[in-house]
């Protein structure tokens, strides 16, 4: 993947969870954009009541992970840091 494919898929994500985030903040939680390997797998940050709860994961890959995936397909997977 190139710098500017990689930046265009990037802007894409950015754009994919502003969509996502007022459910997340419905719940006192949010997630922010980290970083996203040259294979595609974006590294995501989840905040607030995400960060600790108990479904986190669920809210990770059924959630976020789904919807990015579908908005962008070259994305791969979204792993939390």
């Amino acid at each position: 993947m190139t710098d500017q494919e990689k930046t265009l898929i990037e802007k894409k994500v950015q754009n994919a969870l502003s969509q996502i985030r007022p459910y997340l903040q419905q719940d006192g939680g949010d997630v922010e954009y980290v970083d996203m390997t040259n294979e595609g797998v974006v590294m995501v940050r989840l905040q607030g009541h995400c960060g600790s709860c108990p479904h986190a994961m669920q809210t990770l890959k059924q959630g976020i992970e789904s919807a990015i995936k579908k908005a962008i397909p070259e994305v791969k997977s979204v792993e939390k840091v």
